[in-house]
Parts: C-alpha cells; structure tokens; sequence
C-alpha cells in the first residue's frame, strides 16, 4: 500500500532538544548559582533528565497533574522537599526562558519538510504534552504544516504502544499501512510503528548503526528515498 502520510517525533527528530537542554541547562545554573553544586554541568543535566523520566513516567501512570510533575522534579533536583508550589513554578519559568532562548529546528527539518509537502501529509505523534509540543511547534514556526498534533498525555497512552501509533493514525484518517513514522528512538518509535502496521522509520543522527532488521537514516534527506521506495516488511535500510 502507498505511504500518504509521515507521522513525525519531536524531540531530538526536527528539533534539536539535547543542544537546547543543555543550553538551557547551563545558562540557567549560571543565573541561578548553582553551578557549583553539581561537578559538571555534564552532571547536572544527568540528574534533570533522571528526574524527568522519573516523574514522567509517574505521571504517565496517572500520579498528579502536569503541573506537578514539574514541581516534583524542581524540588528533587535542588533538594528542597519543602520548596512552595509557587516556588518551584517560579524556579521551573525561570529554566524554561533559558531553555526556550536556546531552541532550533535542526537544518535539515525545514528542507525536507518543503521536499515533501506536496506528496505527503504530516502529523505528530510525540510522548508529551499538546501543551509543550503545541508551543514548541508554534515557536519554531513550523506548526502550520501538520495537520494533527497527538500527544501521550491527553492520550493516555504512549509509544511503543499500537494504541498510540493508532490513534495519530485515525486523526489522519488514513489506515497504518498508508502511514510512516520517523523517530529518533529504534524501539519507542521505529519497532513500535513497525509493530504497529505502519512503516517505522529510525532517524539514527549519530551513526551509531546496529540494529539491522530496522529501517534506518542518518539525515532527513534521505527520507525521500525511504518513502517512495517502502522498504519495509524487515527489509533492512540501504542506507547501513
């Protein structure tokens, strides 16, 4: 069946989350003056991504709201058990300015976007919230060029799950087998899409390789290539 449709990932796919993060990260320790409280900000970031998936996956399971899945992380991350809800909303905006002024769309997102606008449909599947994932999309300007923009949270259920690749696949109204999904996770997201009856698709920026019964890029560029010639069914990417 002809693909019709790319379902995309967010972070680390078209927009450069690791780089922002840690961007982010420094220049808000630096604000703050607590660079010295962790070795390096190396370690720093370490633990806010420990406690982020931590407490995501809490909230995931349904223990609290989105609001205090944040303030959960900001009082383990400092060790402020006793840090007010407005304290640590306060000290969470604060984090956000600097990680926000720091956001980019990788260089290639934009061009390949264009290469495949008159071809394809386009959405989002991402395992955030519409919240973040809305505004970030809005902030990189590129939110206009996805139709649907479906997001764990308000699902209530996440990749790898079928359920989930279902889901942004009824928002197209389009049948997996007629549906793409390009990740940056070879099992979150290109085994769960393949398992799911959709072509799944690894965005491996870093090279690192393996994996060969998946489907596999290393730059958006080449995925032209990979939907017009469908190589799915466990056949292995031509790209290594």
């Amino acid at each position: 069946m002809t693909i019709r449709a790319v379902l995309w990932d967010v972070d680390d796919t078209i927009f450069d989350y690791a780089r922002a993060d840690r961007a982010g990260m420094r220049a808000h320790l630096a604000v703050e003056g607590l660079l010295g409280r962790y070795g390096s900000v190396e370690q720093a970031l370490g633990r806010w991504k420990e406690l982020t998936e931590l407490h995501w996956r809490r909230y995931e399971a349904g223990g609290g709201d989105w609001q205090e899945q944040r303030r959960a992380r900001v009082r383990d991350f400092l060790a402020e058990p006793a840090m007010t809800a407005g304290e640590a909303d306060a000290w969470f905006e604060r984090y956000v300015a600097h990680y926000e002024a720091a956001w980019e769309l990788f260089p290639d997102a934009v061009p390949v976007l264009d290469l495949l606008a008159g071809d394809y449909r386009h959405g989002v599947l991402s395992n955030s919230s519409i919240h973040a994932q809305d505004h970030k999309l809005r902030t990189l300007g590129v939110r206009e060029r996805f139709e649907a923009v479906v997001c764990a949270a308000e699902l209530g259920v996440a990749k790898p799950a079928a359920e989930a690749f279902h889901a942004a696949c009824t928002a197209l109204g389009l049948a997996p087998q007629q549906v793409a999904y390009v990740g940056d996770q070879p099992d979150i997201d290109a085994r769960g899409a393949v398992e799911a009856g959709l072509l799944g698709v690894w965005l491996d920026r870093a090279d690192s390789g393996g994996r060969p019964e998946l489907t596999r890029i290393t730059d958006l560029h080449q995925l032209p290539g990979v939907l017009r010639g469908d190589t799915r069914f466990g056949a292995p990417s031509s790209f290594g």
